[in-house]
């Protein structure tokens, strides 16, 4: 399979927004976005077992609905800014469906969706 018929993808993520790019038609063409996920916010809890265990809860939600915009992952490149990206790669790791997919990862600031679809496009070049 050439590089260009894999399907690959590409998230910007941090503990709250994710973006997701993929190829137009999943594993040919430009790299466009293929949507945004936001992360619901923790609400207060005065027990911290529970609310560990919500925030647990929500971090998992989260990475569903960013998995769910990827079908069929050969390759994947993962960056933003903290330690999500590594819990989002265990997450992929853990999952039947992505644990055979390509995983890599990078820290990089905040980026315009524009940025983010050209940093993307230079890593699988």
């Amino acid at each position: 399979m050439s590089e260009k018929n894999k399907k690959q993808f590409g998230v910007w993520m941090d503990s709250t927004h994710a973006t997701i790019i993929g190829r137009e038609n999943v594993d040919e063409g430009d790299f466009v976005v293929l949507g945004h996920v936001n992360a619901e916010e923790a609400g207060r809890n005065s027990n911290e077992k529970t609310a560990n265990n919500h925030e647990i809860g929500i971090t998992q939600k989260f990475f569903k609905e960013i998995a769910a915009k990827m079908p069929n992952v050969d390759q994947i490149h993962l960056t933003g800014t903290g330690q999500i990206q590594e819990q989002f790669m265990k997450y992929l790791d853990d999952s039947a469906q992505y644990k055979n997919a390509v995983k890599t990862e990078s820290t990089s600031n905040k980026m315009s969706d524009e940025n983010v679809i050209e940093f993307i496009n230079k890593y699988f070049e």
